[in-house]
């Protein structure tokens, strides 16, 4: 018969083995992403409200001009195609904006301006967020996975480098260096819980105009049916060349309806 000791030598061994199999299952983040990511990709119909908060700052010091604008629309997207509803307050002011403008060639538009997020190539990575978020892991490079948190619930953090050659021939022509970082947070299924893009960029044109930018994203997720959304992103930039500086920030949410 077998020892007290050696039975809780064994036990130990048993239980030692059991979590390593579990971290193995779980350790390959970029695979359990992936398999997720398939598994939403689903056309649950979804009725919802999209915001917009735009802000954006041309210029350096009192000389600099400010212009904001928040709107908001509601969207369908189901087997007929997203669909887009303005609300007849939202068309007045449009049009407000376009009457002051005829009479004042430098009249702000800064709603004219606010509803560009409501275009189909910014509305459709918010209502079909899988297959955006699949395509940045093309040519994204994998890093590294550590254990984090979000929202104060255990999370996997995965992080990669997004290599220059996803800019266009043309757009690399200019750049004399640039960095691009991904994170991605996860749930211990491969869930989408947050992502964060980060891009710097420096270069020049026509040898003496000398420019930089900085870009950063950050997206919050959620699951409704068999479907990734967003349900957060907000977007800065900040530029500067040719003795000019500009800087944009938008916050886009999405509220589901039932």
């Amino acid at each position: 018969m077998l020892k007290h000791s050696s039975k809780g030598i064994i036990q130990k061994m048993i239980m030692l083995g059991m979590a390593l199999w579990v971290t193995q299952v779980h350790a390959d983040g970029v695979t359990d992403l992936k398999a997720a990511l398939v598994k939403l990709q689903g056309n649950t119909p979804l009725k919802a409200s999209i915001e917009s908060k735009s802000w954006n700052r041309q210029g350096e010091g009192k000389k600099a001009e400010e212009m904001q604008a928040t709107a908001s629309v509601n969207i369908e997207d189901s087997t007929r195609g997203l669909q887009v509803m303005y609300s007849k307050d939202l068309l007045a002011r449009l049009q407000s904006e376009e009457r002051a403008k005829e009479k004042d060639a430098n009249s702000k538009m800064p709603m004219t301006t606010t509803l560009k997020e409501f275009n189909a190539n910014e509305l459709r990575p918010m209502v079909s967020a899988a297959n955006n978020l699949s395509h940045r892991l093309e040519t994204a490079v994998y890093k590294q996975e550590k254990q984090d948190t979000f929202n104060g619930k255990p999370a996997r953090l995965l992080s990669f480098d997004i290599p220059v050659e996803h800019l266009s021939a043309k757009e690399r022509k200019y750049l004399k260096t640039y960095e691009g970082k991904l994170d991605i947070w996860i749930d211990a299924d491969g869930t989408p819980l947050a992502s964060r893009v980060s891009e710097t960029i420096k270069g020049s044109a026509f040898v003496v105009v000398s420019f930089e930018a900085k870009e950063d994203e950050s997206v919050v997720y959620g699951v409704t049916g068999d479907r990734l959304v967003v349900l957060r992103k907000e977007s800065k930039n900040l530029s500067a060349g040719a003795g000019e500086q500009n800087e944009t920030r938008v916050i886009k949410s999405l509220q589901i309806q039932s």
